[in-house]
């Protein structure tokens, strides 16, 4: 069996690609561009400004800090 589990904020990016119609690396490359720097600020202008829900914005936020701006 060569498959193996996603874990962590990676595991929810088939959901969000699905649910909200972009690739996680345009997210990404969104999170990236933004002024904000701090994790919960980033977050938080995801969800509102992007329509995303706590989890989802949560995990691309947390993925995308964890690579380095």
């Amino acid at each position: 069996m060569s498959e193996k589990t996603v874990k962590g904020p990676a595991s929810y990016f088939p959901s969000i690609e699905k649910t909200y119609g972009r690739p996680v690396v345009a997210w990404q490359e969104l999170i990236r561009s933004s002024p904000l720097t701090k994790h919960m600020e980033l977050v938080a202008w995801l969800k509102s400004e992007h329509g995303l829900g706590h989890g989802h914005a949560n995990a691309l936020v947390a993925a995308t800090l964890a690579e380095g701006r």
